[in-house]
């Protein structure tokens, strides 16, 4: 009885955390290629979600720390602050993660990111959990076609 109860419950959490990740999907992943010894990079993507949720942190091994960030104009002066309460996604609202806006910082480069390489970046969300993405490295002039959020 107790194994079919366990069995049960994997099952439950499995089709769960299925369905949660299903219901949400990030798109076009990137970040520029880096300088020599860069200490920062941003990171780029479009995250759309069927329900409401919350993007809570990003984690990478390719640098010391990971932070949802912002920019913003402020007085005249475009200002970047830490987004610590994480970012709310809306339902059927896509939310762009875009140069001049929202994004995930690499804080304290590990290494270089060189255009054309593929790297990974693992989203943390209230609902749809834990998310493995791809990350396309672009070329450092690389600009998107559109840049709202």
């Amino acid at each position: 009885m107790l194994k079919k109860l366990t069995l049960f419950a994997v099952l439950t959490v499995s089709a769960s955390l299925s369905f949660a990740q299903e219901s949400l999907s990030i798109d076009q992943a990137w970040a520029r290629a880096t300088p020599p010894q860069a200490a920062n990079a941003g990171v780029f993507m479009t995250i759309n979600s069927k329900t409401a949720d919350q993007l809570l942190s990003a984690s990478s091994d390719l640098a010391r720390k990971t932070e949802i960030h912002e920019m913003k104009m402020s007085d005249g002066v475009m200002k970047m602050r830490q987004m610590t309460a994480g970012l709310p996604i809306a339902s059927n609202q896509p939310l762009t993660l875009a140069p001049g806006g929202y994004h995930i910082m690499l804080i304290g480069l590990k290494k270089d990111l060189v255009a054309g390489e593929k790297r990974s970046l693992t989203l943390h969300f209230a609902k749809a959990g834990v998310i493995n993405v791809t990350i396309d490295v672009k070329n450092i002039a690389h600009m998107p076609t559109a840049t709202a959020h």
